[in-house]
């Protein structure tokens, strides 16, 4: 009888544990209608909205509704802390302009521009965070100031990822009771506040909080050494599936030593801040891939970790990361080997941290081609077949698609034959995977015949600035720094991209992929370790230095365009249509090339990224307004055409979303603006 009560008592306990859970995963699934709940707009960052107040034919009629300055402008530089805060970060900037003067200016000093968050939308609230990690609720209707909780994040120092704060949102949980708002600070520690209120939640963590360095091998806290200072930090928004709550982690790759902070995946309980599991992103022994770290580089090399936003099927309870470079980026010699699970998508199962599947998009990166943007879960119609898919734009202008349940691609992805590496200690990938469909929505390698030729003279002019630089196809690796000879390899894409942290859009009724992105390029080069970064132990490090591969007067290098969006339909892989991003007369009107009456060229995007509706495909550009300053413009989605503009009273930031509030449909997005970046929302008069 006593195990038979016992069974029957575990039974119902578990009975009691599994609707919880549902009420959990139902409270966080069913949204009101016209709400953004999520970054993305979901977990699977379609980055789409249903609604269709706002359509063609009123799109150019918006208004700006109300203006939220950044929380950060209220705070003072004399505040206690700071000055000693302010003063670490000149130290910062005076010796990073000691190893590079053009790209550090005297006048620059540490920043809050970047105010790059998406804001969230619950029971008429906007939610969001600050560059300084400030979390701050504002009324969606007015844009009143609700409350805002300041972490104090900034009394640490600045993050040595940019040498800038930075910020890109904050994660929304509930059980249908409690309501909670989730973020990652710049120095590191994950914030729980009550959504009502701002206030920290007391049983969470410590009084609210969970330090993320507690636990990381390498990862000192309080260190004033400018090398160690704030080398770990959040700057994008955790994910939330279920109960639990996992989180991106930024680590920098600007540092001496070969020894640096790996990016553990970490899980935590979204009611106690209590640890759920790790997953190792850079395997210890016995884990699958550590053999691809020879000569134990596993037991040192850092980074390899989350930094940007995540995505999650919350049915089949999976959450799908897309992991960075190990560091340092540009030189792997004391790191040889694939490097698992550096710039891959990693499938974990979300209740145990277990991987479910992987696919390594570079092997051994040497170009800071992490896949910086957020996955795109989609379901397509491939060949009759209904596939649950998940879409990974990437920097190299590659779309990697899988079917997110089993990992296998949903068409072929080949490896192919890629140039070695002449840098002495260093070995590079013989191969790396290329994807066969769709085609790259960006342009790849070097070649003379890539160069600008609107004019013979432009055209020997460019000839003549790519001499001393190696160029090559796609993965051609960095070179040794050689005064005189060698300047370093012209890499295109950009260690930028392509496409960035704000990726891609998705519409679940066609099942096309729309990616904005850019035509540029970047200088990988090497050298030994200058005067001022002696005492460290990397044989080479990323070279400052050297001439630079720009055309005079600003013109451009390559041909056109310079940015564009790419509609890709992902049933078949083939592209539906492709326009430059924006007239680009910044170039058009350059006065050798006036006269040319040259077509739209792009060249005016920002990164903030797309937002489609149900009937409109919304992307922002930095010129091109009334008064030829920034605007947010509406295309057809079939076309690519234009069919409504609106000026922006700033440069975008963060990546629009869309909310319906009594009836009325808002589009709000950051901008930039004096001293200090700002909310609008805009709506139909």
């Amino acid at each position: 009888m006593a195990d038979r009560g016992r069974r029957q008592w575990l039974a119902a306990s578990l009975a009691c544990t599994l609707l919880a859970a549902l009420v959990s995963v139902w409270a966080q699934q069913t949204a009101v209608v016209g709400e953004w709940r999520f970054y993305g707009g979901d977990l699977g960052n379609s980055k789409y909205s249903p609604l269709a107040q706002i359509d063609k034919d009123n799109f150019s009629r918006l208004q700006v509704r109300w203006r939220w300055k950044s929380a950060d402008a209220f705070l003072s530089r004399t505040a206690p802390g700071a000055g000693e805060v302010w003063a670490s970060s000149r130290q910062i900037f005076d010796l990073l302009r000691k190893d590079d003067p053009k790209r550090w200016r005297d006048d620059q000093s540490p920043s809050l521009a970047n105010l790059k968050a998406t804001p969230l939308m619950i029971g008429g609230r906007l939610f969001l965070n600050t560059p300084l990690s400030i979390g701050v609720a504002i009324d969606a209707k007015t844009g009143e100031t609700l409350w805002a909780y300041n972490p104090k994040s900034y009394e640490s120092g600045t993050t040595t990822m940019t040498a800038r704060w930075n910020q890109r949102g904050v994660a929304y949980w509930t059980d249908g009771k409690e309501e909670r708002i989730f973020w990652g600070t710049g120095d590191g520690y994950l914030i729980a506040v009550d959504a009502k209120t701002g206030v920290p939640v007391a049983g969470f963590g410590e009084r609210g909080r969970v330090d993320l360095m507690q636990g990381l091998p390498y990862a000192v806290r309080g260190s004033r050494d400018w090398l160690n200072a704030l080398t770990y930090s959040v700057q994008s928004p955790p994910i939330v599936v279920r109960d639990t709550v996992i989180t991106p982690a930024s680590i920098s790759s600007f540092n001496i030593l070969k020894e640096q902070i790996p990016g553990w995946t970490r899980a935590w309980d979204a009611r106690t801040g209590k640890l759920k599991w790790t997953f190792h992103t850079v395997p210890r022994p016995g884990e699958l891939g550590n053999e691809t770290w020879e000569n134990d580089s596993w037991s040192y090399t850092g980074k390899v970790s989350g930094w940007t936003i995540f995505s999650a099927d919350e049915e089949l309870g999976y959450v799908y990361l897309p992991l960075n470079t190990a560091a340092p980026d540009f030189y792997g010699g004391h790191r040889l080997g694939d490097g698992l699970f550096g710039e891959s998508l990693v499938c974990l199962d979300v209740e145990t941290g277990k991987r479910v599947w992987h696919f390594q998009l570079v092997h051994h990166g040497l170009w800071d081609y992490d896949p910086a943007s957020p996955p795109n879960l989609l379901d397509v119609n491939v060949n009759g077949r209904r596939v649950k898919a998940v879409a990974q734009v990437t920097k190299q202008g590659f779309v990697y698609t899988f079917d997110r349940v089993t990992g296998q691609p949903i068409w072929p992805i080949v490896e192919r034959p890629v140039p070695a590496s002449d840098v002495p200690g260093e070995r590079a990938s013989r191969t790396q995977p290329f994807p066969t469909k769709p085609a790259p929505f960006e342009y790849q390698g070097v070649t003379e015949d890539d160069l600008v030729d609107f004019t013979p003279e432009l055209r020997a002019r460019a000839l003549e600035v790519i001499k001393g630089f190696r160029i090559g196809p796609l993965y051609t690796p960095p070179s040794l720094l050689v005064s005189g000879s060698n300047q370093g390899t012209i890499a295109r894409p950009s260690t930028s991209g392509g496409a960035n942290w704000s990726g891609a859009a998705v519409d679940p009724e066609s099942g096309r992929l729309y990616v904005p992105s850019r035509n540029a390029m970047s200088i990988l080069r090497l050298e030994p370790p200058t005067p001022n970064q002696q005492g460290g132990n990397l044989r080479y490090m990323e070279g400052r230095g050297g001439a630079s591969a720009s055309m005079p007067g600003g013109l451009p290098l390559f041909k056109p365009p310079y940015s564009r969006m790419t509609a890709i339909d992902m049933n078949t892989g083939e592209h539906a249509w492709m326009i430059p991003l924006g007239d680009g007369n910044v170039v058009r009107n350059h006065p050798m090339l006036k006269a040319l009456n040259l077509p739209p060229v792009g060249g005016d995007s920002t990164m903030s990224g797309p937002l489609l509706t149900k009937t409109l495909l919304i992307n922002a550009l930095t010129r091109g307004g009334s008064t030829d300053g920034p605007r947010l413009v509406a295309y057809d989605k079939a076309t690519g055409k234009e069919i409504g503009s609106v000026d922006l009273p700033g440069v975008a930031i963060g990546t629009p979303m869309t909310y319906m509030l009594d009836g009325k449909q808002y589009i709000a997005l950051t901008v930039s603006g004096n001293p200090v970046p700002e909310l609008v929302s805009l709506a139909l008069p």
